[in-house]
């Protein structure tokens, strides 16, 4: 079960259906009603699908099996609604999907777990690195090449088990590459500090000044260790990531922006801003940490929400202004 059926949980629900596994997709509004009339098309560097999936609005429209895992995709600020809808569904022979089945979070930033862990008993996060973008309603691009993403995968708040192991397993024969973690908020957080410059490329486009990226990184690092919080390093990521996935065009288009930019670009109303560069600064308002980057840049990123400005026509002598 797939909830959130955008750019992520797309490409995740057709790569598992593609391998022959029973998925469901919880989507809204236009993309609801184009996997349901149309089926998901999943282009890629190598080809274009077409992926029929069953889709639903909420968890009123089905009842759970014990054997399903539930995978949230959705952007960090719908995680509460999410888990508020999901955690009493019904699983068949009794209990609740709370108490009764795993629950994946493959989102940034790291607040999503612990808010899942106040519902679920069994809660495991996943580290994304996995490029794709929303092209249209039923359409999504996987950039990634030669594999979609790659995927670090551990019980939360730490260690691992049977459970996300042979998740991971299923992930890997979907055609990702796996890494089975006991720590995988270590992971997490180096992704919320490669994460940071995420609202730059949403105001500015990538024409944004590097050292400004820098900045926001360094802000991350000082809150991080004030908090006692560990995190990877580019070099340790760099490494492990290798030549696994990169970005390649899909059908001559390369990719526009960031998960983001694309928020801004479609006019979703909202985006994850508040659980990246605000995941800093939150952290050092409470370790005495500034982060007056950070702090601008998630000021900004709400102004552009708010006046509608669009995806790289943020005015830069503003930004830190």
């Amino acid at each position: 079960m797939i909830i959130g059926a955008g750019a992520v949980g797309g490409t995740i629900g057709a790569r598992l259906a593609l391998a022959g596994h029973d998925v469901t997709l919880v989507a809204r509004g236009a993309q609801l009603d184009a996997i349901r009339a149309r089926g998901l098309t999943l282009a890629t560097p190598e080809d274009e699908r077409n992926v029929p999936l069953p889709a639903v609005a909420g968890a009123d429209e089905l009842e759970l099996t014990p054997d399903t895992a539930l995978v949230l995709t959705v952007k960090s600020q719908d995680t509460q609604a999410a888990l508020g809808e999901w955690a009493g569904a019904p699983v068949t022979g009794g209990g609740t999907a709370a108490e009764r089945l795993p629950l994946l979070t493959a989102q940034n930033g790291v607040a999503n777990e612990r808010a899942a862990l106040r519902r679920f008993d069994r809660v495991y996060g996943i580290c994304l690195w996995l490029p794709a973008t929303f092209l249209e309603p039923g359409v999504i691009a996987a950039e990634g090449h030669p594999h979609s993403g790659m995927l670090q995968l551990g019980a939360y708040p730490g260690g691992a088990d049977e459970c996300v192991r042979q998740i991971a397993d299923e992930l890997t024969k979907s055609g990702f590459v796996t890494r089975v973690r006991d720590d995988v908020m270590r992971w997490k957080y180096g992704k919320l500090l490669a994460n940071l410059g995420n609202g730059v490329d949403a105001l500015l486009g990538r024409d944004a000044d590097p050292g400004l990226i820098d900045l926001l990184r360094a802000e991350g690092v000082a809150a991080l260790a004030a908090a006692g919080i560990a995190h990877t390093s580019r070099e340790e990521e760099a490494a492990d990531r290798a030549d696994n996935v990169r970005a390649r065009p899909v059908a001559g288009r390369t990719r526009a922006g960031s998960s983001t930019w694309q928020s801004l670009a479609r006019g979703t109303g909202s985006t994850e801003t508040d659980y990246l560069n605000g995941e800093i600064v939150l952290l050092g308002r409470l370790h005495g940490v500034p982060t007056p980057v950070n702090a601008a840049v998630q000021r900004a990123v709400r102004r552009a929400v708010r006046e509608r400005i669009p995806a790289g026509g943020f005015p830069p002598d503003q930004l830190l202004a």
